[in-house]
């Protein structure tokens, strides 16, 4: 980005990062939410403990500097800082809680992250951080050569290093690393802790920014079902195949590795325990970081997995709409009929178009046959009420996720693989598009997912009316993990 000074002055009078730096009371709004969320890696909060800690930090800033400092309350300071004006914070409510709940939101932790970067460091190691760049490239050489020449003699290379380090070890000459070393690379492992989870933060704020415009589409759609859809469905696809998208799938699915959590365990408990870096003190959740990382990345799948039931929602509430339509128009027609019932029309009510001669060849009359004459009785028809069930076309579709889940997994018992084609198509939908969109949300919620462009499936089922319908979706393939 251009720091031009247009841009510079729209982020002056917009971005909520600038307005925290340039607030009245910033030092409070820094330091209080430094000391609760990043400090103790921290990811949500509720309003109660939210609270108390403000109210704790507000009467220890009036003991020392007067009781005049900050005259609010610290419900009325939480809810100003997470306005849309301030958007410092993000207030919103759990699934299943009537609390409010607090977490910071991408621009506050970019304002913290500078404002740190402003203090002066007792120690600043550079040599980890040359060793890691020295290791990217590294790795960006030998991941984009194509020659297999060229791959052979790089591996070749390492091996003989490691040969050689092996010598030197069983020879008895050990290289360690002394303590400046370790103080160095365990500086530059907290820095990057703390990173990701700022990442995680700004990836849930994207989805949620998605999830907002999925709900104002289908508040205000118009259309029909198909488009939005497929509309919805290929935004999605292009936030989940952007580089953000697949650089977040790749992590999740190596940090879900137990033998990947189980190694980072053992490999905390190891240098945390190193004297070197027992005297830096290290905060005890260090021991669990990956842990907050899982937490982190669960809060965003969450949310992706919240855009699913969504359109579910919306299939289940246009389809009441639609029956409620019909509903309406039958009882217009009853209600006409009855207001017009004793105001017959004079005259001829029904004129022909037209009349025109009729030819028929002999052969093409029918047998006389004896007309049927009915037999009517004299008596006074009365009015009546139909008996008619209408609840039926109010019933909602309910999906069951668990036999979808157990139709999934009964074919990868068999099979290494499977796609959502083949799976409808040994089990039959029985509810129609609103079954096939929360095949599609499992999908996107299973541990080991791909998706083939090149190739389509079509998906097809039996309507309540008998009316056959069809879905093409490109071909997704479930693996058996």
């Amino acid at each position: 980005m251009a720091l031009d000074y247009t841009t510079l002055e729209l982020l002056r009078q917009n971005h909520p990062a600038w307005r925290l730096l340039r607030a009245q009371h910033a030092p409070l709004v820094a330091s209080f939410l430094h000391r609760v969320f990043i400090v103790p890696n921290v990811r949500i909060l509720s309003q109660a403990d939210l609270v108390e800690a403000l109210e704790d930090e507000l009467f220890s800033l009036r003991q020392q500097h007067g009781a005049d400092l900050f005259p609010g309350t610290a419900q009325n300071y939480l809810n100003d800082w997470a306005d849309n004006e301030k958007g410092w914070l993000r207030k919103f409510y759990q699934e299943g809680t009537d609390e409010p709940h607090f977490d910071l939101t991408p621009a506050t932790e970019k304002a913290l992250t500078w404002l740190e970067g402003l203090t002066e460091r007792a120690f600043v190691g550079t040599e980890s951080r040359l060793i890691t760049l020295f290791e990217l490239l590294r790795q960006m050489s030998t991941g984009s050569q194509a020659d297999p020449e060229v791959r052979i003699a790089e591996l070749q290379e390492r091996r003989q290093e490691i040969d050689a380090e092996i010598e030197r070890i069983l020879a008895g000459e050990i290289s360690m690393l002394d303590d400046t070393a370790l103080k160095d690379r365990f500086q530059q492992f907290l820095q990057l802790a703390r990173d990701l989870l700022s990442d995680f933060r700004e990836v849930e704020h994207n989805f949620r920014i998605l999830d907002r415009r999925v709900r104002e589409r289908i508040a205000l759609w118009e259309g029909s079902k198909g488009a939005l859809l497929e509309e919805i469905m290929g935004e999605r696809d292009a936030i989940a195949d952007s580089d953000q998208g697949k650089s977040f799938r790749a992590f999740w699915d190596f940090l879900m590795s137990q033998s990947r959590q189980e190694e980072l365990s053992l490999l905390l408990q190891t240098v945390l325990d190193l004297p070197p870096i027992v005297t830096m003190r290290p905060d005890s959740r260090l021991r669990r970081v990956h842990y907050d990382w899982l937490e982190a990345g669960e809060h965003t799948q969450r949310t992706v997995a919240r855009l699913s039931e969504q359109l579910r929602r919306f299939l289940d509430d246009r389809a009441w709409l639609e029956n409620r339509r019909i509903m309406d128009i039958l009882r217009g027609i009853e209600t006409r009929a009855l207001e017009l019932r004793e105001d017959f029309p004079s005259g001829g009510f029904m004129p022909l178009d037209g009349f025109s001669a009729l030819i028929e060849l002999p052969f093409e009359r029918a047998l006389y046959r004896l007309p049927f004459t009915p037999v009517i009785a004299g008596v006074a028809i009365d009015e009546g009420d139909a008996e008619i069930d209408t609840a039926i076309l109010y019933a909602q579709v309910r999906i069951d996720r668990a036999e979808l889940l157990r139709n999934i997994r009964i074919e990868l018992q068999t099979s290494s693989q499977i796609t959502i084609g083949e799976v409808v198509m040994r089990h039959p939908l029985r509810n129609g598009l609103a079954e096939l969109v929360a095949y599609l949300q499992i999908a996107g919620e299973w541990p080991r997912t791909t998706v083939d462009e090149g190739e389509e499936d079509e998906v097809r089922w039996q309507s309540a009316s008998g009316i056959t319908r069809q879905a093409t979706l490109p071909r997704i393939i479930l693996l058996r993990n």
